[in-house]
């Protein structure tokens, strides 16, 4: 397997679909990385010759990938929590945080659902 950006990419893929194994790396990224490094046909990655290999281990290395990123995600994530702002809230109780409603949707955040008891109405007593 080749390695790039300290992750194990699949071989038998093609590089434009396997570079997107990387955290950070989607479609439009992994298509720059190949315009960059040069290379055509979209070859799979046990084809790739290691100078090619390198060249692309160059251009990833021009991203926040993998461990940065997700250092950096968490830390803006932390700050939106101390500084108490709405985001970081939502944040904090695990609710949906750009206004999304969540009186009937929202369950993957807020979990399976709770049954309540509702309260009991007697006929003719008020």
């Amino acid at each position: 397997m080749a390695v790039v950006a300290g992750v194990n990419i699949p071989d038998n893929k093609r590089i434009l679909i396997a570079l997107r194994s990387i955290y950070g790396v989607g479609p439009t990224v992994a298509s720059n990385i190949l315009k960059e490094s040069s290379l055509q046909d979209n070859p799979r990655v046990n084809e790739l010759t290691e100078s090619q290999l390198t060249k692309i281990r160059e251009e990833v290395d021009k991203y926040m990938v993998e461990g940065d990123l997700r250092r950096e995600v968490n830390d803006n994530i932390r700050r939106l929590v101390e500084i108490k702002c709405y985001r970081g809230l939502r944040h904090r109780n695990a609710l949906p945080l750009r206004g999304q409603r969540t009186k009937t949707n929202a369950r993957t955040k807020r979990g399976s659902r709770k049954t309540v008891a509702g309260r009991r109405r007697t006929v003719g007593k008020k």
